[in-house]
């Protein structure tokens, strides 16, 4: 079955079954500065998850796109990607466990309208209970009753059957289901067979129901949320290999033609095992780095354009490795877009992005080029220092597979126990920046992002008073200290300009206007003339907010998901802090309330 056919047999399925078909959000969270990426389908409903009313309903389905670049350095094995499709069906306290297994079964085991799976490979496991939540029998019972024995459902702890977005917000335990990809099949498993096998590969997880009751703060379980929720994840890719009978989710057939033209390209004589890594981090990056540029990120030294920067220059480096010449990385660039186009729309705007991609490429050749002329420096004495050689990786952008193997053509040795520390005491750096400068929780739900969210309309119709019409935005991130958005304009803005944007967000406080909004279908909120430049993740039903006292007079319309506060005039005083470049044609300000 192809990858296509499963995606829209899981959409089909569900929409049957009432639910209401999302289209994918953007990779770029909006209003959640506790996360670079959205890591899965649930991230843009935590809204919704958490008690607000959802504009399509109680029950929603969706394929969304992922990236994830925790386990970057695991990118080359059979299962790992930084971009993927979560297929998802959520419940916003509508059915709850005994509906989400038996349809998940269902869908994986008929051959009718779903995968057609034997449902004699499958292992299920549940949450095994602690002092958070109990035993959860109540799932054990629901599988038992659609018909997976009971020796093949297996108790785990938190670490493996307990889902949370992080240390604050919605959670749960969750029941995984596993499937059997041995050619001769297990058949019937011990607990202790199961996770031998699960830690070998031979069985994967296919799907994840999450049972979504509990609320989590500040790392602790403080309680019941006010609804109970389903939120389920099935990787797309990873179906499609078992469902193609494929041992690693690179063979599958989004990946035919992409892998065929590397091969034939390449003119590297380097081992089998070696180049087929290669072969695999080439074609995973530069897919991320397409669609993170396709949603408006563009290369940078920090942020989400700090990771795309990474993942041009490994596929770079992997290019390299691969003799790949005449475009490298770029070549299979445009025959991704050609791949996805017809199912995600922003892949069409094939020459900013491929304008960006070369530009970036570019940059970093000149990077490469100063490089190694510093490492030749560095490897005088036949020698490179952990100092050195972290160096290279932080100035010169050099991954250290790269200075490995110069080192080992030349001879040279590298103290690589320094490099290691040098790179922790880096990480542990950025990771207590990050962890200080993304504070305030998943969803932004506190008082003063409330109030930087409001304010941010504000802003973006000030722009376009003071810039023009073609001010559109390109992104926002927001915490409880400033907010940050990016918009589509030219030039520098004068002082002038800075200031009139300013005078016109204070004197529209000032008059303490409503903030309103109204749910209506999409076709009657575009006639209202309301604000949408990420149009494509909005669903039948949009939520139109608008500063003023009726809709006609506003000053301001937006398609727009909440939070708000209900009178602008809380706001305070507004003040552009700060008003840069961050891409050509893309500007950036950040500004606070005082």
């Amino acid at each position: 079955m192809k990858t296509a056919e499963i995606r829209k047999r899981f959409l089909d399925f569900f929409e049957k079954r009432g639910h209401s078909i999302l289209p994918s959000a953007s990779l770029i969270p909006e209003n959640d500065p506790s996360v670079l990426f959205n890591t899965a389908g649930m991230q843009p409903l935590v809204p919704y998850l958490l008690g607000q009313s959802h504009p399509a309903g109680k029950r929603l389905a969706s394929s969304q796109k992922c990236v994830r670049t925790g386990d970057i350095d695991e990118i080359g094995d059979k299962t790992h990607a930084t971009f993927f499709e979560m297929l998802g069906n959520w419940s916003l306290g509508d059915y709850f466990k005994e509906e989400a297994i038996t349809w998940s079964y269902e869908f994986l085991t008929s051959k009718e309208d779903g995968l057609g799976l034997d449902p004699n490979r499958l292992y299920v496991t549940v949450f095994e209970g602690n002092n958070d939540a109990p035993r959860d029998e109540e799932a054990a019972s629901y599988w038992e009753a659609v018909g997976v024995p009971s020796h093949r459902i297996y108790f785990r702890g938190v670490e493996d059957n307990w889902w949370s977005a992080g240390d604050t917000g919605p959670c749960g335990p969750d029941s995984e289901m596993f499937y059997d990809i041995t050619p001769e099949g297990l058949g019937d498993l011990s607990s202790e067979e199961f996770e031998a096998a699960d830690e070998q590969q031979k069985v994967v997880e296919i799907w994840n129901d999450v049972f979504m009751s509990y609320e989590k703060k500040d790392g602790k379980v403080v309680g019941e949320l006010s609804q109970k929720n389903i939120d389920t994840g099935a990787g797309l890719e990873r179906l499609a290999a078992i469902l193609q009978n494929k041992d690693n989710i690179f063979d599958i057939d989004i990946f035919d033609g992409l892998r065929e033209d590397v091969l034939v390209k390449s003119t590297s004589d380097i081992g089998e095992e070696e180049k087929t890594r290669a072969v695999r981090i080439l074609l995973d990056h530069t897919r991320t780095a397409i669609f993170l540029m396709s949603d408006g990120v563009v290369p940078s030294n920090t942020d989400q354009g700090y990771v795309l920067r990474r993942l041009i220059r490994r596929a770079i480096r992997y290019a390299d490795v691969l003799g790949i010449e005449a475009g490298g990385a770029a070549d299979f660039g445009e025959l991704i877009i050609k791949e996805y186009e017809d199912i995600y729309p922003e892949l069409r705007h094939k020459q900013n992005i491929m304008d960006i991609f070369l530009a970036e490429i570019n940059k970093f050749r000149i990077t490469l080029e100063k490089g190694i002329r510093r490492f030749q420096a560095y490897g005088a004495n036949n020698s490179i220092s952990g100092t050195e050689a972290f160096d290279l990786y932080q100035t010169y952008g050099f991954p250290v597979e790269l200075t490995l193997e110069l080192a080992s053509e030349k001879g040279i040795t590298i103290d690589m126990d320094a490099y290691n520390k040098e790179m922790e005491r880096h990480q542990s750096l950025s990771r207590s920046g990050a962890e200080q400068k993304f504070k305030g929780g998943l969803a932004g739900t506190g008082e003063m992002e409330t109030k930087y969210h409001s304010a941010t309309h504000l802003l973006h119709q000030a722009l376009r008073d003071v810039l023009g019409d073609h001010v559109q935005q390109k992104g926002s991130n927001i915490t409880s200290e400033r907010l940050r958005f990016d918009f589509i304009h030219p030039d520098k803005m004068t002082d002038e300009e800075k200031k009139k944007v300013e005078d016109i967000v204070n004197a529209k406080i000032a008059e303490g206007l409503p903030m309103q909004s109204v749910t209506l279908s999409r076709e009657e909120a575009e006639k209202t003339g309301a604000l949408h430049f990420f149009a494509d993740k909005y669903g039948d039903e949009v939520n139109v907010y608008y500063i003023g006292n009726d809709m006609e007079s506003a000053y301001s319309k937006e398609f727009c998901g909440g939070p708000h506060v209900t009178n602008i005039g809380d706001l305070g005083t507004f003040k552009i802090k700060k008003e840069e470049s961050t891409a050509a044609g893309i500007r950036r300000v950040k500004a606070v309330l005082v």
